[in-house]
């Protein structure tokens, strides 16, 4: 099933994220991390981040192919763009089509600091990504949002219409990246829906399982902890379990608010852990 199909039937649509695997080995860890997340929790979809290069791209690619093909899970295949042509774009996508899958996130991909500038008939930006596929294959096509902003963009007007011409160019579905607080996304969604956006707007959810990682993460993306958040994890920051112990408290309360709210879903990104993405789905779906 396509994952567009998947929303707006009267209850709420979870997805699990995962990253590419880099080693042959850490790929059928993942493929087993999935049976076994499937046979017990059965997420809607799951998705596989896109590694662009290489070894990693094929592998990346294989991976996304078996969950869909062998284990007949759902599957999001992201895909970036910066720097690709569309014939490059177009083969890797007929590789998908044909394992059967139907939904991908369409990205344009990290910037490189000091690449090479972009040769002729190379994409640069997500909304092409989304055009080209729009015009040429039957798939579901999901984009990314950002609740508190594009690191890149110089506000908020020029980041929300963004976002409109990622939609307007053919995008079905938005993922917010991570946030901690949600009075970002509820605040996201309202501009968005003002602005003429209509499609399903779904929050991504980083369970905070590690302190220093996720700090790095928001500086990276230019998310923000809230302080009362950050204060607790700062107390306990020399003790792993309860840096864990604290942020599935935190993403239990975020997700069972937002899910009352009225969002039509949660996207966990996992950072190929399951435990903490385990307790907090078991915790909300007792709700």
């Amino acid at each position: 099933m396509k994952v567009r199909d998947r929303f707006g039937r009267g209850w709420p649509v979870f997805s699990f994220e995962f990253f590419p695997p880099r080693t042959d080995e850490g790929a059928r860890s993942l493929l087993n991390t999935v049976a076994d997340l499937q046979e017990v929790w059965k997420p809607d979809y799951v998705s596989v981040t896109y590694g662009a290069g290489g070894s990693t791209r094929d592998r990346t690619l294989d991976v996304v192919t078996r969950l869909q093909r062998d284990l007949r899970v759902d599957t999001m295949a992201h895909l970036t763009c910066l720097g690709a042509s569309r014939a490059e774009v177009a083969e890797i996508v007929e590789r998908l089509v044909d394992a059967g899958v139907e939904s991908v996130l369409a990205l344009r991909g990290d910037q490189p600091k000091d690449g090479p500038p972009l040769a002729p008939g190379e994409m640069a930006h997500a909304t092409e990504l989304i055009a080209l596929l729009a015009e040429r294959w039957p798939v579901s096509i999901g984009a990314a949002c950002y609740p508190e902003g594009h690191v890149e963009s110089p506000d908020p007007v020029a980041d929300l219409r963004w976002t409109k011409a990622k939609v307007d160019a053919g995008a079905q579905l938005l993922v917010t990246q991570l946030f901690f607080d949600n009075e970002h996304y509820f605040g996201f969604v309202r501009r968005a829906r003002e602005a003429g956006i209509k499609v399903p707007i779904v929050p991504g959810i980083m369970p905070i399982t590690n302190f220093a990682q996720v700090e790095r993460f928001t500086k990276l993306c230019g998310a923000t902890i809230p302080p009362e958040l950050e204060a607790r994890l700062r107390r306990v920051a020399d003790d792993p379990a309860l840096v864990m112990a604290t942020g599935i408290e935190h993403a239990i309360r975020q997700c069972r608010k937002l899910l009352e709210g009225g969002a039509p879903g949660i996207h966990f990104y996992t950072l190929n852990k399951s435990h903490a993405t385990r307790s907090i789905l078991a915790a909300v779906r007792r709700d």
